[in-house]
């Protein structure tokens, strides 16, 4: 795999004012905001800029109900309407105060169907001085699907957008197909189940079965996207104690989450195991969302389902790039910026990244390409650490790792790397038993990841964090099976008891015999 260049934390670009900003920003990108009106909520993201992975800077949203009661009146609800236009004045004043140099506004199902729509739009733009997009249900299917093609790694299956006021499917496999729009939204299947989940869930079945689209790809994956599902997810999480509270990429089998939203459905929520996860402004819409998605599961016989964090607002972002921008990828982008911010020298993670994928070769382990991946995303995650104390190293590592904001990375992906950043502070004796998080990886992908930390143990001992040493250092397959670390010539000084011990530890978990070659 081609490694990715290391850029430095300088700044060439213009700002419409200076700004004094810390060592946690990369400077030379410049914030973008994208402001999405909703049928439910208003939210602004502001994002430190426009990149393939971009770190979200500040992220409000307020829930306005702009559709509440839309479908009895046909017009968006007053009071909603001065909430969200008070809510877009604060934003403004916020882009202000983060130098924000690019703004996108749009507007969905409540803003495009409502008669006075047209109205609230033009008192929008005189508010905010930028031209308000109002999506049309194809649009909308479009970059749901684009936002998830920019936060999974290769995505193929149908993408599902559930908000307040509708519900977008669209087939997503190399490229997005065309998209339909249904009435089935939260605060609208509310209002016309008249506070009924069973009879929305009527609704939603009797809607769905004039509905075809077909699986684009062998796997039988629906995306769940809005903020309704992902409070599901969350709850899902909550109530099987699962151990990473993190709903990125969060898969559930179809016929276990059928189960689960029909209890959702039947049940009192107040009573519901794990319902704290869930915030209060969300909880009345879950039974609607738990119907939507039961009847999508019996009407499309989804094998798993997906929840996504990313959706409408990054499928935006994802389109306005190049196109040598979007072929980038996600997950590698946003480890490098957090090693760049992080740790001693960027450098030396990328010579890790280097020196362990030879390394891998020599010793024939095979690894498939998200595994490639997960590997380079750890060398660069490898040194982000070391300001903790060391008593608390390990666990703080890796809880930085394990939840931080990446996409393009699975549940498993995230136990690898947070089995490697534990082990490489903690060790790979009997003592250091792992946390829960580490059994999301599959039993052979942890060995690797205990392979991968046993070599940053020992790598990290004679380049002492800085970049230059590794590369000279070579790992000698002999003919016999066993391994020579060679450390001859001017690096011979870099011997020591601490080095010998580390590299015996590989030999172990290699189940090889390994000597250290010194001259």
């Amino acid at each position: 795999m081609t490694l990715q260049k290391v850029s430095p934390n300088n700044s060439s670009a213009k700002r419409s004012r200076p700004l004094s900003l810390g060592q946690g920003r990369l400077k030379e990108r410049q914030p973008v905001a994208v402001i999405d009106i909703g049928s439910n909520s208003v939210r602004q993201v502001i994002y430190e800029g426009k990149t393939r992975s971009p770190a979200v800077l500040f992220n409000e949203k307020v829930l306005c109900g702009l559709g509440d009661g839309l479908a009895a009146s046909g017009k968006l609800n007053e009071l909603a309407v001065e909430r969200a236009l008070a809510a877009l004045r604060r934003f403004v004043a916020l882009q202000e105060q983060a130098n924000v140099a690019d703004v996108h506004i749009i507007a969905t199902a409540a803003a495009r169907d409502a008669s006075n729509g047209p109205e609230f739009i033009k008192r929008g733009e005189e508010i905010t001085s930028t031209a308000i997009e109002v999506l049309t249900g194809a649009m909308e299917a479009h970059y749901s699907a684009l936002g998830i093609k920019s936060g999974f790694y290769k995505p193929s299956g149908i993408v599902g957008d559930m908000g307040g006021g509708s519900l977008e499917l669209v087939e997503l496999n190399h490229e997005p197909g065309a998209g339909i729009t249904l009435p089935l939204g939260g605060l609208r299947l509310r209002d016309l189940a008249a506070g009924s989940p069973e009879t929305g869930e009527k609704i939603a079945r009797q809607t769905l079965r004039k509905v075809t689209i077909d699986w684009p790809g062998r796997e039988k994956n629906f995306y769940a996207v809005g903020g309704t599902w992902r409070s599901l997810g969350k709850l899902h999480m909550a109530n099987h104690r699962y151990p990473l509270p993190v709903v990125h990429d969060y898969q559930v089998d179809a016929r276990e989450l059928e189960r689960f939203c029909s209890r959702l459905i039947d049940g009192d929520l107040d009573s519901f195991k794990g319902m704290s996860a869930v915030s209060k402004n969300r909880r009345e819409l879950l039974p609607y969302g738990a119907a939507v998605l039961r009847e999508i599961i019996l009407h499309f016989k989804p094998q798993k389902i997906t929840f996504s964090s990313v959706g409408v607002r990054e499928g935006l972002l994802y389109s306005r790039l190049t196109e040598a921008e979007r072929g980038r990828d996600s997950l590698l982008e946003s480890a490098q910026d957090l090693s760049i911010l992080r740790a001693r020298a960027p450098e030396h993670s990328v010579e890790l990244a280097e020196w362990t994928e030879n390394a891998f070769r020599k010793l024939s382990i095979e690894e498939s390409e998200a595994e490639q991946r997960f590997r380079i995303a750890a060398c660069y995650l490898a040194d982000v650490g070391w300001r903790s104390h060391p008593d608390f190293r390990a666990r703080q590592a890796m809880e930085v790792i394990s939840n931080a904001g990446f996409v393009g990375i699975d549940h498993a992906g995230r136990g690898y790397l947070a089995a490697v950043s534990f082990h490489r502070y903690q060790g790979l004796g009997s003592k250091a038993q792992p946390p829960e998080i580490c059994a999301l990886a599959p039993e052979p992908l942890y060995k690797k990841a205990r392979i991968l930390s046993a070599f940053f143990r020992v790598l990290y001992l004679f380049s002492a964090s800085l970049p230059g040493i590794i590369p000279k250092l070579d790992l000698e397959v002999r003919d016999d099976g066993s391994l020579a670390f060679d450390l001859t010539g001017q690096w011979s000084d870099l011997d020591g008891e601490r080095p010998r011990e580390r590299i015996k530890q590989l030999g172990k978990e290699l189940n090889r015999e390994i000597e250290l070659v010194v001259s």
